[in-house]
């Protein structure tokens, strides 16, 4: 495993690095480590901006960078399996889709897929707060990593296959594939399972069977609604890498 300092050397200067986006603030390099190709989808939360546009088409084997403001907030998750027309830019994704478009534009994904949450500080803290979230269910595998960070920075991630292990009650299948792991509550649409009306708090939201399984597989990741205490980390570093599929 390189070192950070190394990692980001051959981020910035290998030869197929893509830079789309500038503005500044925090940098964010997306790299797709897959055998396929990834279409990331990117969404700001409200008063934010949304990265080019809230879509792209990234190869196998390429990242690319986006200088973020100072304070963003957002998310960004793994596409997969996805086709659209090179005029219209119309399609659709076997997971992750916005409405069939290659730039979300504000829409969100349809889980169940893999996500990245971010708060890259606030009013109140020049912390940054980020996650990576299986509570929409999972799709791809991904990472949050700081670069050039302190000591107390932690790694977000569900850097397993979830796929592979899937219970048979959760699983999604596209022409016969696995492509992706419902949560129980995408599964169910319960507010036991979804931590919604009497379940909306952290006393009596608590992981079920499912949740307990997601976390033994991806400790790094938040496995339901109110696993702050495993599942967020904080950090302030001017970078940070997002791996799908990273390596092991």
């Amino acid at each position: 495993m390189p070192s950070p300092s190394q990692l980001f050397f051959f981020i910035i200067f290998h030869p197929i690095f893509i830079s789309i986006y500038f503005a500044d603030g925090v940098q964010l390099i997306i790299a797709n480590n897959c055998q396929v190709s990834i279409w990331p989808g990117l969404l700001g939360t409200a008063g934010h901006e949304t990265p080019s546009e809230g879509g792209f088409h990234l190869p196998s084997g390429q990242q690319t960078l986006l200088n973020l403001p100072d304070k963003w907030s957002g998310r960004i998750w793994p596409r997969q399996g996805c086709c659209f027309d090179e005029i219209t830019g119309k399609g659709s994704c076997q997971t992750g889709d916005c409405a069939g478009l290659l730039q979300c534009r504000g829409i969100g994904g349809v889980p169940p897929a893999s996500i990245v949450e971010m708060t890259l500080g606030t009013s109140n803290s020049d912390l940054h707060y980020y996650d990576v979230s299986l509570v929409d269910g999972f799709n791809i595998p991904v990472s949050m990593v700081p670069l050039g960070g302190d000591a107390a920075c932690g790694v977000a991630a569900c850097e397993a296959d979830l796929n592979v292990c899937c219970p048979e009650a959760l699983i999604m299948k596209r022409g016969g594939k696995i492509v992706g792991c419902k949560s129980a509550c995408l599964a169910a649409k319960s507010d036991r399972y979804c931590c919604r009306g009497q379940f909306a708090d952290p006393k009596s939201c608590k992981p079920n069977i499912f949740g307990h399984l997601f976390k033994a597989i991806c400790p790094k990741a938040y496995s339901f609604a109110y696993d702050d205490a495993s599942g967020l980390k904080t950090c302030r570093a001017p970078r940070y890498v997002i791996t799908f599929c990273p390596p092991i």
